[in-house]
């Protein structure tokens, strides 16, 4: 039959025929739902689902919050940067406190204490006891008498440091010879104390400085200045090649401290004597007493650093300078510093760089061993540790992985 007979012949449509195909669907749906047709239901639950899903979630984390309340709002505090930060406030707080404490309680009011004093007199002298006694109740304390033969045998003694006076008691009086080399403070007190007591006793008394300071360092302070900033630039280095140069390898950081602090120690001594002229240094022993203090320094600093992270800077705050430098017997003399902290002071750093420092320069005939040992106590401590633990630093790199695919060493 032709094309055209067939459409002629064909029922006329209805109106909403033509949305046959749609409404198909559209009954599909409804019948997908009713009769349990899951892809359709699936799909025609989804928005009802996200939405309700929706709404739970929201209702669910309001729930949620209400549930971590003070306890969430603590985990947050802790993880951002505003917990070290108030901790750090209230660390420096302290820190400035103890720093201006230190400080007063060693040197705003040295009282003497026990005075080591070369005796040369003879046996059973009335007059040396008499001024002797009144030397002690004077100074409100106690001469540490050590007799003496003659005064070379006396001398050869302050030359040693252990004795900070002498007194030559003779039928016409006393001679005191004080060091000032030795302690300014103490050769102070006891140059104050002797004419009074001379007067009391009524014996005349003459007093000689037997080992003066230099004279651009009148009250002996630049040795200790000199080694203040050692100590503090030497933990100040450590400190900047954790943050600056943090991938540096444990043997690498250890060079580089000796490094710094070979050419902080030269910088040091050369604007003090070449550029200044305060002090006359024995240039190359001075040096290296400052060198080595700068690297046992920053040692000590890397030891904590290793052991406690990122919280070294308080032990080494109160160890160096907290307490090593006010007992370090550099501003005010051991024997007028509290009994505890003229005791500990020669076994810290700073007390160790002070005396060693202050022998070279004044008393070059009888250098001592004993500050060099201090240093080199605390330098191999502080390396042991931090090598011993130096997966722990905080610094450092791996070591590069093998490429993958890549043969093993045979």
């Amino acid at each position: 039959m032709p094309k055209e007979e067939a459409d002629a012949n064909r029922p006329a449509a209805r109106p909403d025929e033509s949305a046959a195909p749609h409404d198909g669907n559209a009954s599909q749906g409804v019948q997908g739902v009713q009769g349990g047709d899951e892809p359709h239901r699936g799909n025609g639950s989804h928005t009802e689902n996200a939405s309700r899903s929706g709404n739970g979630s929201h209702g669910g984390h309001g729930a949620h919050a209400r549930k971590r309340g003070v306890g969430g709002a603590w985990a947050d505090f802790k993880d951002s940067p505003f917990l070290p930060a108030v901790v750090l406030v209230f660390i420096l707080a302290a820190a400035a406190g103890l720093f201006a404490g230190s400080y007063t309680y060693s040197m705003a009011n040295p009282t003497p204490h026990h005075i080591p004093t070369a005796l040369v007199a003879s046996p059973g002298s009335a007059e040396a006891k008499e001024f002797v006694a009144g030397m002690d109740k004077a100074l409100n304390t106690s001469l540490e008498v050590r007799p003496y033969a003659t005064v070379p045998a006396a001398r050869q003694a302050m030359e040693e440091q252990s004795v900070f006076a002498i007194l030559d008691v003779r039928p016409d009086g006393v001679r005191m010879d004080v060091a000032g080399a030795a302690g300014a403070s103490v050769a102070q007190v006891l140059a104050e104390t002797a004419p009074q007591v001379a007067k009391a006793a009524g014996v005349p008394v003459t007093i000689t400085d037997a080992k003066p300071l230099q004279q651009g360092d009148p009250r002996g302070l630049a040795l200790f200045y000199v080694s203040l900033a050692a100590v503090v630039l030497g933990f100040v280095g450590s400190i900047q090649l954790s943050v600056h140069a943090r991938t540096l390898n444990p043997l690498e950081r250890i060079a580089f401290t000796v490094a710094y602090s070979l050419l902080g120690g030269f910088t040091i001594a050369a604007v003090v004597d070449w550029g200044l002229g305060a002090v006359r240094l024995p240039f190359v022993e001075s040096w290296l007493i400052l060198a080595f203090t700068m690297f046992t320094s920053g040692m000590v600093f890397t030891m904590f650093n290793t052991l406690i992270g990122r919280w070294a800077m308080l032990p080494t705050w109160g160890l160096m300078v907290l307490l090593g430098n006010p007992s370090s017997g550099g501003a005010v003399s051991w024997p007028l510093l509290p009994s505890l902290l003229g005791h500990v002071g020669r076994w810290l750093p700073p007390g160790a760089s002070v005396n060693a420092q202050h022998t070279a320069v004044y008393f070059a005939d009888a250098q001592h061993a004993f500050p060099f040992l201090v240093l080199a106590g605390w330098s191999l401590l502080s390396c042991a540790v931090f090598w011993f633990w130096r997966h722990r630093h905080p610094g450092g790199r791996d070591r590069p992985a093998p490429a993958h695919g890549a043969a093993p060493a045979s």
